[in-house]
Formats: C-alpha cells, sequence, structure tokens
C-alpha cells in the first residue's frame, strides 16, 4: 500500500439558475481533484428533474465538453472519490441517485459512517432495497424513508442526521433545491460562498471556491442544514452541535495548501508546523528538501528556523496520474520511481534533511531514502511534521486497522532502522496544535481518543494487541434508537409542536426555523400536506 493517507473525497454544490452550473461544477471538482481520484460525478436539477453522469476516473476522463453542454439546470453537485466504505466500482460512484416517490433526489458525501451496517440491515429488514454496501447509499435511503413520514426533505434530512454517527459532509438535489449538511462535530469540512446575490455554493475547501469566483462567506455549522431555492437561502440546526472535532489531517496533508480555515491559508500553518518541527528535532545537515509537494511548506520553514541551505532534490513527475492501466511486476518493482526521481547534482556528498508531511506506513518513505543514498547523499535524516500515525481512524481516511500504521509497531529507532535513515523525528502532538487556529480537533490518529463513539463491535479487530481505544463522548440517545422508534418519536414531537402553534403561534418561527416553501419542499406521500410547515 502507499505510504501517505487518502481522504474519502470532496464535494461541492451550486445554485445559480442564470449560470452553467454543470460546467461551474467541472472546475470545482478539477480544484478538489486532490480529495479523490478514484470517480467523479456532477448531478444536475433542472427544475423538472435531475440529471446525473459519474463514472471511474479523473474529473477530466469522466466529463467531455458535449457532457457538460447537455446538463442544464439551475442548481448541480459533484463529488470526487477516493472509497473508504463500501465496494469500488461504478455503482460506488456518486452523486448517489435516490428516488422519493415522484420526486428524484442526488446525494454526495465525504466522510464515514460508523453505524451505516446496522442502519443497512434495518432499512432491508423493511423491505427497502439497496444497489451498493456504501454508507452514502444508506443515507440518501434513510433520508427517503424519514420524509416519507414527515412529508418534507428538510424533515427527512433532520431525522437522518439524529441518527447518523461518525463525520459526514454531505450535499443534495432535488430538481429545485440544494440541501448541505454536516456532522455535529464538524469533524469532515464543509464551507459556504457566494457568487452575488441569491446564488450561493458548498464545497470541501475555500480553493473551490476561488476557481468559480464565489466569496468565503463561512464554514457550514455543525449540526447545521442550509436549503437553496427560489425562495433564497434557509438556515436551520439539524441536530445539536457537540465538541468541536475537525479532522486535523486536513491542516496537516488533505487540503490544497492554498485553501483556507479560519483565516489563515493552510500553506501558513504548515510552514509553522516547519518550524516547530526543527525547533523540537533540530539536525545538523548541509541541505534540507521536501517530499514534493506535500512536504514543501514544512521544509521551508525547518529550513528557515535552523538557516540551513533549502533546495530541490527530488523531483516529481507531474504526469503520473491514477490509472486503471496496471504497471508490470518488474515496473511495479521500481515503486517510488515511478513517480519521484533525485537530483545528483543536488544531493550528491551532502548530508540531507528530507522533510515530508507525514509517515503512516513507512513503505514509500523507505524507498526515497534509498533513492537519496543511490543518487550520492552521504546521510538522510528524516522529519515528518505530522506526529506519529498510531491509531486507525473511522471518519473517513483509508487506515481502517491498526497493523497497516508503522508507528504502531514499532519504536523510534526501529523506524529509523526500518526506512535506513540516520536519524528520524517526528512533530509532537503539542507542537501540531500549537501551529493550527485555537478550535477543537479530532487527533484520534495521533492518541486513540475517538470524538464519535464507535461500538466494539466495529473496531473489535481493528486493533493490535494491547492498544485500547477510548469514546471521549456517549452517541446521543436518538443514535441508539432503531428507525421506527425515532420515527415514532418524530411523528410525536410534530403533533405536539403543531398544537402548541395552534395555542399560540409563536413570532419569528419561520424565520428561525428557516421554513420551507411549499414548492421546494413538499414531498406529495398521498397523505394530506402538514400544516405549520415552518416547524419542520
Amino acid at each position: 500500500m502507499a505510504d501517505d493517507l487518502h481522504e474519502e473525497c470532496g464535494v461541492f454544490g451550486v445554485w445559480a439558475p442564470d449560470s452553467d452550473v454543470a460546467r461551474m461544477t467541472y472546475f470545482a471538482l478539477r480544484a478538489l481533484q486532490h480529495r479523490g481520484q478514484e470517480s467523479a460525478g456532477i448531478a444536475v436539477g433542472n427544475g423538472s428533474t435531475v440529471l446525473v453522469r459519474k463514472d471511474l476516473g479523473l474529473v477530466t476522463q469522466v466529463f467531455s465538453d458535449a457532457d457538460l453542454s447537455a446538463m442544464h439546470g439551475k442548481v448541480a453537485i459533484g463529488h470526487c472519490r477516493y472509497g473508504t466504505a463500501g465496494a469500488k466500482g461504478w455503482e460506488s460512484a456518486q452523486p448517489h441517485l435516490s428516488t422519493i416517490n415522484d420526486v428524484i433526489i442526488a446525494l454526495a458525501h465525504n466522510g464515514t459512517l460508523v453505524n451505516f451496517d446496522d442502519l443497512r440491515r434495518e432499512l432491508i429488514a423493511a423491505g427497502i432495497p439497496f444497489r451498493t454496501n456504501t454508507d452514502s447509499e444508506v443515507a440518501a435511503k434513510l433520508i427517503g424513508y424519514f420524509t416519507q413520514l414527515g412529508h418534507h426533505l428538510r424533515t427527512g434530512i433532520r431525522d437522518t442526521m439524529r441518527m447518523l454517527e461518525g463525520g459526514y459532509a454531505m450535499v443534495l438535489i432535488r430538481e429545485n433545491a440544494l440541501y448541505a449538511f454536516r456532522d455535529p462535530h464538524g469533524i469532515r469540512p464543509l464551507v459556504l460562498g457566494n457568487l452575488g446575490g441569491q446564488n450561493w455554493v458548498v464545497a470541501s475547501e475555500t480553493c473551490a471556491l476561488d476557481i468559480v469566483g464565489a466569496k468565503f462567506v463561512r464554514e457550514v455549522r455543525p449540526g447545521e442544514i442550509i436549503r437553496i431555492s427560489d425562495d433564497g437561502l434557509k438556515s436551520q440546526q439539524g441536530v445539536e452541535p457537540r465538541a468541536a472535532a475537525n479532522c486535523i489531517f486536513e491542516h496537516v496533508y488533505f487540503s490544497r495548501p492554498d485553501s483556507v480555515k479560519d483565516g489563515s491559508s493552510f500553506y501558513l500553518m504548515r510552514n509553522r508546523m516547519g518550524h516547530r518541527l526543527a525547533q523540537e528535532t533540530p539536525v545538523d545537515a548541509d541541505l534540507v528538501i521536501p517530499v514534493p509537494d506535500s512536504g514543501m511548506p514544512a521544509a521551508e520553514g525547518f529550513a528557515a528556523e535552523l538557516h540551513l541551505p533549502y533546495g530541490t532534490g527530488l523531483i516529481k513527475n507531474r504526469y503520473v496520474a491514477r490509472t486503471f492501466i496496471q504497471p508490470t511486476q518488474e515496473l511495479r518493482k521500481l515503486g517510488v520511481r515511478m513517480k519521484l526521481n533525485a537530483l545528483p547534482d543536488v544531493v550528491r556528498g551532502k548530508r540531507l534533511v528530507m522533510v515530508d508531511d507525514s509517515i503512516v506506513r513507512g513503505t514509500t518513505s523507505k524507498q526515497i531514502v534509498q533513492l537519496l543514498r543511490d543518487a550520492g547523499a552521504t546521510e538522510v535524516h528524516v522529519r515528518s511534521a505530522s506526529p506519529m500515525v498510531m491509531w486507525p481512524c473511522f471518519y473517513g481516511i483509508d487506515t481502517g486497522t491498526q497493523d497497516q500504521l508503522l508507528a504502531a509497531r514499532m519504536n523510534l529507532e526501529e523506524m529509523r532502522d526500518y526506512i535506513g535513515a540516520n536519524s528520524l523525528g517526528f512533530l509532537s502532538p503539542e507542537g501540531l496544535l500549537g501551529c493550527c487556529p485555537k478550535v477543537g480537533y479530532c487527533h484520534a490518529c495521533f492518541t486513540g481518543r475517538y470524538p464519535v463513539e464507535v461500538s466494539k463491535q466495529y473496531w473489535n479487530d481493528r486493533f493490535l494487541e494491547g492498544f485500547e481505544p477510548t469514546s471521549l463522548e456517549r452517541s446521543p440517545e436518538t443514535a441508539h434508537m432503531s428507525i421506527e422508534e425515532l420515527a415514532a418519536r418524530s411523528e410525536r414531537e410534530f403533533e405536539e409542536a403543531a398544537a402548541d402553534e395552534k395555542v399560540a403561534p409563536a413570532a419569528g418561527v419561520a424565520v428561525a426555523a428557516g421554513a420551507p416553501d411549499e414548492k421546494a419542499e413538499q414531498v406529495e406521500t398521498g397523505a394530506q400536506p402538514e400544516t405549520g410547515e415552518q416547524h419542520v
């Protein structure tokens, strides 16, 4: 397996009735391509129906100019995927298309749901069919189930959020509305931007806003539901926010350096990490070089802190992209040489410090160290701008089992010997957090302290002997209910709210709750339309 981590995907959504929303989504996905290279897809709502185009491959491989020209509409969502939950293949590509009676919806999801197996079994027992084994389809079908009971799509999203556990950022469209919602811990990122007037976009990162000319407004709040339609932008709190747990690896590696979080670019944060790394693990050397491209900001900071020369010792082949043409066994043996090559004129006779963003499985680091020695380096000191990755992630990163992780199996000296370095150093967890904005983070991959409760049944066979994870917070009561129990509770709550409204209508409730307009929200289910829509 490759040494670098992979995040599950990137999502984008746009409401712009007078613009080419399909083409805008295409370019936004190009900006988010680093988040997933397995598949890509775009769904467009044109006021009457929803059209979806998706396939395996990179964004540029999936869409032609003719495809985009045929996808006219007022609202669109897009997705680029690296799968972590469920089978890989065309059926697992997103956006996921589903129906609620005569209403077509499309959903795109970034993250992983830790309780999707249980929810899937319940839905199957209720007679709901599935085409894939993905958690994204579970979310779409659960939204459909609750929407049929509550008659409004946003009711379905709200009740689904009450049952979901894990990290997620989702965008969803029907023919005439865009929805965006985020897990209550804010583990997976989602930002809101404005294109001018009542035209809006949502995306995994701000770099996607930049490419379409949108102005960053704010983050989608943890537990929030946003709906955008002809009625404008409406917001409501779907579930109560819980302790903030932003994914710390967005800062280390996932997000593009030019994306911004809490007023600071990820480039600047990573440069600070390099400075702090040099303070914690200094070394006497002739030259500091990065592992391109992700190690560059930290390497620059490391060199500046120790007043060492900074240079380019490794050249990246930028035309090596994800491909479905497998190399021969002989080429596979070359490993990292298909992506990187050393510059002998630069590294020969030098004591090098090689700075990378992280060391996860150790395979790539081992090959790069040998590559530099073969090119004539006299010493190779390796530094990681993140702490030791010792625990698997369950919220959207492809480290599902602990035996994949080098630091979980070896001590520092054993790791140094394994990769063949003269010395090896890691940034401390405290040092990393000191380089990032002062908000709450999920750093379970370093500490084993998980913000979202993960049942022992789910993780029982994923840890090495002697490792015991810690759940920082018990899941809310609704997450432990059956689907039928939550549906009954939701119905009681709706009836109580409707009764209260008849007795004493509350001024301003529609604004506070983001009352839906009937055209965008109502989903006919054969029952009479409900009154008091502001309670949805």
